[in-house]
């Protein structure tokens, strides 16, 4: 049976409370992920850390192909009423799981055809156990979104990030090898999946089960977001392939670090539209046009106001940020890591739109967007990567999330009734721009001090401007209505 948040408590205040404690646990398991980076590009160095990259972009590059899509899917179909949550969240498990065996199960074998070092093909190897649990994780966490439950999730999260910065001392400590390394990343993955997998059986029992009504249900709804992820996937991760096969591995693992810098701050643009996507479809669904109204609008705002600000300071603090969490060896990373800053800010932007075209079933009308868009950059690739290295492959993807997020926006906007104002966003936007100003006149203070006093300032410029009204603080920090 699942259990939902109490009635009593207002949708606004659901959210902001299901926000917060996933916030605190994404500031945590980032803070955790920081330091995991820090430890392993300090540890392996510029040529081993490029050997992980290599290993783990090609493997993200299958999982994403075989993703469908079944973070916001799942989130979807448990928000409609077509099905018995139980049995359709017991469909969608077994659809993972035999997905996943399939395509992942070829990954050992096809990595033998490209010209990497032959501890780049054992990584594959090993850590494609990993993959598998990153790919169960997918379901575990649309269940969680649906059922307002994210604390399980970010708990989860930071226990396997606790696990991996944990190993790395001891492995670091006993000077083990590249190797081992991965066989603890494949770990901290699995102690993350257990966890989410268990702590479900409290709501639903976590069970395979094959119902080909549903399964065909799944299929329907996924098919026209895996077409556009497997274009998608070109432009996430085929910068980093072909910088492997066109440059050597040391540049491969500088931009790799600015990469998994630009993941981290990424994710919660997922997290923040991942927690509105069962409320929009709700929405939607039953025709209510202004709680869609608000619901979007409260999406788009939430975004922004995570979204800009992250894209100004990484951009004017890129090179103590790639100093202060990779090590001085990486620091080269700083102006890849200013460019793809950019991309942040399209990644936060799309996403809002990305989300509502599943929302209101018009993924199909968005194929093309990422269809042509990864054609369009992989020619950029082929043309900038030889010539620019990793530069060229910054800028490309840059283009990629601006590209998309454009056309996304127009396409999606043309079947909504509603219109956004834009008063909040302007207000962010000067919040930002001044907090980015005040950040280039800083001295070189420790970058975690700069941060601080930039999200400070910030934060300080949003209450004053009435970005964040006193009611909405109101509504999330009262304890009874």
């Amino acid at each position: 049976m699942v259990y939902y948040a109490g009635t009593h408590m207002s949708t606004t205040r659901k959210i902001a409370h299901n926000t917060a404690i996933q916030i605190g646990g994404k500031a945590i398991s980032t803070l955790l992920g920081l330091a995991a980076i820090g430890m392993m590009t300090r540890y392996l160095g510029t040529e081993q850390f490029g050997w992980y990259v290599a290993a783990i972009s090609f493997l993200q590059f299958i999982g994403i192909i075989i993703d469908f899509g079944l973070i916001p899917v799942t989130a979807q179909m448990m928000s409609e009423p077509a099905f018995d949550k139980k049995i359709l969240f017991q469909n969608l498990l077994g659809f993972r799981f035999i997905s996943a065996i399939i395509f992942l199960g070829i990954a050992p074998l096809l990595i033998l055809l490209f010209p990497y070092p032959i501890e780049v093909k054992m990584a594959v190897a090993i850590m494609t156990i990993s993959f598998l649990g990153i790919a169960m994780n997918q379901v575990f966490t649309g269940f969680y979104q649906y059922t307002l439950k994210m604390h399980i999730q970010a708990l989860g999260e930071v226990l396997g990030r606790a696990v991996l910065v944990g190993g790395l001392w001891l492995l670091i400590a006993q000077r083990a090898s590249f190797l081992s390394v991965m066989m603890l990343v494949t770990i901290s993955t699995l102690v993350y999946t257990a966890y989410m997998w268990f702590a479900s059986a409290r709501f639903e029992k976590s069970q395979f089960r094959f119902d080909w009504p549903v399964y065909k249900a799944i299929f329907h709804k996924s098919w026209p977001i895996a077409i556009s992820i497997i274009f998608n996937v070109i432009y996430l991760k085929g910068d980093i392939i072909l910088l492997s096969l066109f440059r050597d591995l040391s540049e491969v693992g500088i931009y790799g670090a600015a990469y998994r810098v630009i993941d981290i701050l990424t994710q919660t643009a997922m997290l923040l539209m991942g927690l509105m996507l069962p409320l929009l479809t709700y929405a939607w669904s039953r025709s209510n046009t202004a709680l869609f109204k608000k619901r979007y609008q409260q999406s788009f705002d939430a975004m922004m106001m995570f979204g800009i600000p992250v894209t100004v300071g990484t951009a004017v603090l890129a090179k103590p940020i790639m100093s202060f969490v990779a090590g001085p060896d990486f620091a080269s990373a700083a102006p890849a890591l200013a460019i793809l800053a950019l991309a942040v800010g399209a990644v936060y932007f799309g996403g809002v739109y990305g989300h509502l075209a599943v929302a209101i079933n018009k993924q199909k009308s968005t194929m093309w967007i990422y269809i042509s868009g990864a054609l369009l950059t992989l020619v950029g690739y082929l043309i900038f990567i030889p010539r620019f290295g990793m530069l060229g492959a910054a800028w490309m993807s840059v283009f990629s999330e601006v590209y998309a997020g454009v056309l996304l926006t127009l396409v999606v906007r043309r079947h909504l009734q509603s219109h956004l104002s834009l008063l909040t966003f302007s207000k962010i936007c000067i919040s930002a721009m001044v907090m980015g100003l005040l950040l280039t006149i800083l001295p070189p203070w420790p970058v975690l001090l700069t941060v601080c006093i930039g999200a400070g300032v910030y934060a300080a410029l949003l209450l004053i401007t009435g970005a964040i009204s006193k009611q909405t603080l109101r509504d999330v920090l009262a304890r009874s209505e």
